[in-house]
């Protein structure tokens, strides 16, 4: 039976494809995202909607992948670049090649982090 929260061991995170790790981070990022505005300002769905996309796009997340590279442990640089350089089912219709190659390696990293349990880590980075 599925459980909500259920944490991976760093090896089984490890054999999951990046670009499912990427699936994960997508969503994990997305939450973070939306629930910051939501608890930061008052502002309409709409309102919401137009800034959390800015942020979750892959121009966004290149921004703040920048700030927090320096940051990453030698495990975390690894999965980011396992995604990074991960063959993509899709392009980018807005961003450039380079942008959405790092965005895919930032929610590999994301869904990484949250596959085994590492909240408070996601946190650290995501607070840059």
């Amino acid at each position: 039976m599925f459980k909500f929260f259920t944490t991976l061991s760093e090896n089984e995170a490890r054999n999951i494809s990046p670009v499912t790790l990427a699936f994960v981070g997508d969503a994990v990022y997305t939450l973070y995202v939306r629930e910051k505005l939501v608890v930061e300002r008052d502002l309409s769905t709409g309102a919401l909607q137009k800034l959390s996309s800015s942020e979750v796009s892959a121009h966004g997340q290149n921004i703040l992948l920048e700030k927090i590279i320096p940051l990453l442990s030698e495990e975390e640089i690894a999965v980011f670049k396992r995604g990074r350089n991960a063959k993509k089912p899709s392009k980018s219709k807005s961003a450039t090649v380079f942008e959405y190659n790092n965005s895919t390696g930032f929610e590999s990293l994301l869904g990484y982090l949250y596959l085994v349990g590492r909240y408070e880590r996601i946190e650290q980075l995501l607070d840059n």
